[in-house]
């Protein structure tokens, strides 16, 4: 899979492509691309999607930035996971959100020769959306691409989509979450270091710095999978302030204690993946009940993780 930052450098031929945000890279956006993927392979054409960075969503309303499911990077391997040959994460500005969407798909096809596009049943773009599904129609007649559309991926009476699984995630629903993405939520980021504390009570921690701009699961601790240069381990993960020492920060912590792990882990990149959410973040009486509750934490996981 090839990643592009803008079109300058790209210029393809019988491109079958998808436009979006794909943030989460979701069942729906699986379909999409198994489709397009499967399609385009099949004609010997190249396999492309056009995404965004920032989020559409966080240029036009500033105020209220939406968090996002997955880093730009961790979100073009995902779509090249799934058979995207080419995946350009075009940069959303002002000037981008001031173009009419046919303007906009006359420049792409310029670089992509857009032999057939996917969207999604509700897709639009273009200056107050002004180009959605029937207006695109149009413009493949015109500039010669076949139009094919997703009906939407439901999951019983919900329909899947980033905005949903934000609000679940947050929510705590960790089990829902991960079920529409269809795979475990994963944060990932450098190991640095934290207040000690986790050791002087004989459960060192590994304090995750992760993007800011990510959503972060509902405080609590978790069964978790932990990624290290290679190597796997099971680990128990608190998410939240701390409250038995202090409580005073208003800044989301994510500790992971990994079980079995005897390795220097200080400057190392870790990716978590977040299994089950186990209970709620609370404030012990004392620091022996605490590490009492860390330890059937730490269980849990181990036999979770086991099976």
């Amino acid at each position: 899979m090839q990643h592009f930052q803008s079109l300058e450098s790209v210029q393809l031929q019988a491109s079958w492509l998808t436009i979006g945000a794909f943030d989460g890279v979701h069942l729906g956006h699986q379909e999409i691309l198994k489709q397009l993927a499967a399609g385009a392979h099949a004609h010997g054409c190249p396999a492309v999607v056009l995404t965004f960075y920032p989020h559409p969503a966080n240029v036009l309303n500033p105020g209220k930035p939406l968090k996002y499911l997955t880093t730009p990077e961790r979100r073009a391997q995902l779509l090249g996971d799934l058979g995207a040959d080419v995946v350009i994460t075009y940069p959303f500005d002002r000037q981008v959100a001031q173009q009419s969407g046919r303007l906009f798909l006359q420049q792409i096809n310029e670089h992509l020769d857009i032999n057939t596009l996917w969207v999604g049943y509700d897709f639009a773009m273009g200056h107050n959306r002004d180009t959605g599904v029937a207006a695109l129609q149009q413009l493949g007649a015109e500039l010669g691409f076949t139009l094919q559309v997703q009906d939407p991926i439901n999951n019983g009476d919900q329909i899947i989509s980033s905005s949903r699984i934000r609000t679940l995630l947050q929510d705590g629903n960790l089990e829902t979450a991960n079920r529409y993405l269809g795979r475990p939520y994963c944060l990932s980021g450098k190991i640095i270091p934290g207040d000690g504390r986790g050791r002087t009570i004989g459960i060192p921690t590994a304090n995750l710095d992760f993007w800011e701009q990510q959503v972060i699961p509902a405080r609590g601790v978790y069964a978790c999978r932990a990624a290290v240069e290679g190597q796997e381990y099971a680990a128990a993960t608190n998410i939240g302030v701390r409250p038995t020492f202090d409580g005073s920060t208003l800044h989301d912590h994510v500790e992971a204690h990994l079980l079995d792990a005897d390795i220097d882990l200080y400057g190392k990149t870790m990716q978590l993946e977040f299994f089950e959410y186990l209970r709620g973040e609370q404030k012990f009486s004392n620091v022996e009940a605490l590490v009492n509750q860390i330890h059937a934490d730490i269980a849990r996981t181990r036999r979770l993780l086991q099976s």
